[in-house]
């Protein structure tokens, strides 16, 4: 079941008219499934909540999503953040839904430059709110587009971090993430990380179903046997034993790409958080040359050894705009 994973910020009322509304955590889900010539496929709608008050459930979405929408009532710090976070994030194909406010008004050529700014000139601007239908039908177009780069992605080394885990009844211990790379399969021996403990697979639920693979772009329920529950939390990473699908980084040395309209910039002793595989992780930076950062971090960051995984630079006390940026040339110090 192919699975276009969508972030969506706009209001509960229009997620609705787009998928059946699923997990509340910090983020909710809508989920449409369409069966097509016998197959199934699938659009998962990913909204962050309390944004602006917190920015990690909108950088976790946006880790894990290959679409975005946005749903502008207003015009003001917060839209602007919204979507330089996308552009950061490298999510090129989008739509901006102008929908205003009872009684507001929307000025649609000063979204046309935010957006066109902000990184995501690409994305569809729709002056008015379109039909759900015709929105799923485009969604589903750019999903059938990435049959060459998911085939890429199932091909790739195991990646899922991992947002949440329990025990069930009769199951055992349980966690829940996104399948970032790569195929697991039950009864697979894999190892979570950082706590470097080893386990087996001993059953698969993706949408509710049992299924004996989950594959790139999955959310998948794990059962697993033979780990303690001690070694799981939220952003630590399964993946195969011996891999090598992750670079273990203590400290780090990139480039900061700065956002757009960040007008403050980072300096030595500065706390930042690189946020990226649902993981959000604090740092600080011991070293600064122009603008190549030596960054120390709190806990390790584990990033993808193919290094397709953009890792969005924040600093939560930056004001309105607390995107700095991206990290390039990332490599461990």
């Amino acid at each position: 079941m192919p699975v276009l994973n969508v972030a969506y910020v706009g209001s509960e009322d229009f997620a609705r008219t787009l998928g059946k509304k699923g997990d509340v955590r910090d983020i909710e889900s809508y989920v449409h499934k369409e069966t097509m010539d016998g197959d199934v496929r699938i659009l998962s709608l990913l909204r962050p909540l309390r944004h602006p008050e917190r920015l990690r459930p909108l950088l976790s979405v946006l880790n894990v999503a290959k679409a975005g929408i946005v749903e502008v009532s207003k015009i003001d710090a917060s839209l602007g953040e919204v979507l330089v976070a996308f552009g950061s994030a490298n999510i090129t194909h989008g739509h901006v839904i102008i929908s205003p406010e009872e009684g507001g008004w929307v000025d649609v050529e000063q979204v046309r430059l935010i957006v066109s700014q902000a990184g995501i000139k690409d994305w569809t601007i729709h002056e008015t709110v379109p039909d759900e239908h015709e929105l799923r039908t485009a969604l589903f177009s750019y999903m059938d587009s990435l049959v060459d780069s998911r085939a890429t992605e199932e091909n790739a080394p195991l990646v899922i971090p991992i947002d949440q885990h329990f025990n069930v009844k009769g199951v055992g211990l349980v966690a829940i993430g996104y399948v970032q790379a790569g195929t697991i399969c039950k009864h697979d021996e894999v190892i979570v990380l950082p706590a470097n403990e080893k386990g087996v697979t001993r059953s698969l639920q993706v949408m509710d179903d049992d299924v004996e693979a989950s594959t790139a772009g999955d959310r998948v329920g794990v059962a697993l046997r033979n780990l303690r529950e001690e070694a799981l939390h939220r952003g630590c990473v399964i993946t195969h034993a011996d891999a090598g699908a992750l670079i273990r980084h203590d400290s780090s040395k990139f480039t900061i790409s700065y956002a757009p309209f960040q007008k403050r910039e980072l300096s030595e002793g500065g706390v930042i958080h690189g946020a990226v595989d649902l993981q959000f992780t604090v740092g600080r930076i011991v070293d600064i040359e122009g603008k190549t950062l030596n960054v120390e971090w709190e806990q390790p960051l584990w990033i993808q050894a193919q290094g397709n995984a953009p890792v969005i630079i924040a600093q939560l006390d930056a004001g309105n705009m607390r995107i700095m940026g991206t990290a390039e040339n990332l490599s461990v110090a």
